[in-house]
């Protein structure tokens, strides 16, 4: 009975060993494995097998891109002021072997390696320009780091400065610019308004001037063109009207004809036509050769001068 215990126990510990050299590597893993104290190979994704006691696994490493995110480190500005940046660091192991046995500490040696480096680009850097360059302090600190950590079999995808906090002195001093510059744009903003506003007063009345002499050169227009029509009416009715005197008088000497009236009575006829006409408004009347030799009284008269 011990002896089957003992053979029991046996098997288990051989099938617990067995069970132990079998390894199952997850997708974005990889295993790094020792052969007595050595480096033997690294393992990629799916099962593996491993020599009992000989060989052993020394490191289990996440291929995936990992964040670090670091406390705010104090840094010095080439004027000379003193702020807080953290910063965050995006990276990927690319080599599990380099990253097994290059650095004992990577996450610690990145810290510090980032805080340096971020010293020795801000030293060399003004504030206001610090505060307007993060893409290009992003830049360089992944640069430097990159090939800094390369042996390490680490590669830095990106770095990004998450705060930038300068001194309360300064925070309250760019609060009262910031503050100023707002003042300043609602000032400008406001003259822009009044002065839009003027103009388009000022094009509003001259439009309407415009409007206004338009509306009073068509009205004298149409004054002039109905004074004319007027005019026009008028001649046309005075030539009308000597038309039919004319006419009436013409027909009055053809009636005569017709009637066989002698030569005194066209004679009295005559003298009664000068009579109108000396009755208008005429300084001078010309009298025809005709009627002086009828007038005996009157020989020798050549014009009557009858004042109007």
């Amino acid at each position: 009975m011990t002896g089957a215990i003992f053979l029991l126990v046996i098997i288990l510990v051989v099938v617990w060993i067995l069970a132990s050299c079998i390894k199952v590597v997850p997708q974005a893993y990889a295993v790094v494995l020792e052969r007595l104290g050595a480096y033997r190979s690294t393992w990629g994704t799916g099962i593996h097998f491993k020599m009992p006691f000989i060989e052993r696994v020394a490191r289990r490493v996440n291929l995936k891109e990992q964040v670090v995110d670091f406390p705010p480190q104090p840094v010095i500005t080439k004027d000379n002021v003193t702020m807080q940046i953290d910063t965050v660091v995006f990276f990927q192991i690319t080599d599990p072997k380099l990253y097994a046995y290059g650095v004992e500490n990577p996450i610690m040696a990145i810290e510090n390696l980032s805080a340096t480096t971020l010293r020795n680009i801000i030293g060399d850097m003004e504030l206001d320009e610090t505060l307007t360059s993060r893409e290009v302090i992003n830049t360089k600190m992944r640069a430097s780091l990159d090939v800094a950590t390369d042996p390490w079999g680490i590669k830095v995808n990106r770095v990004e400065l998450k705060n930038i906090i300068p001194p309360a002195a300064i925070q309250d001093a760019m609060e009262k610019q910031m503050k100023a510059e707002r003042e300043r744009r609602e000032a400008i903003l406001i003259a822009e308004g009044k002065k839009r506003s003027t103009i388009l007063v000022a094009e509003g009345k001259k439009e309407s001037a415009i409007l206004d002499a338009e509306a009073e050169k068509q009205a004298a227009i149409l004054r002039a063109e109905a004074q004319k029509e007027k005019m026009i009416r008028e001649a046309e009715g005075q030539a009308e009207a000597v038309l039919k005197v004319q006419q009436a008088n013409a027909e009055g000497i053809r009636m005569i004809r017709e009637a066989g009236a002698d030569q005194a009575v066209l004679t009295m006829k005559s003298l009664e036509t000068l009579a109108k006409v000396a009755d208008g408004q005429s300084t001078k009347i010309i009298i025809p050769s005709e009627l002086q030799s009828i007038a005996g009284l009157a020989t020798g008269i050549k014009e009557i001068v009858k004042d109007a």
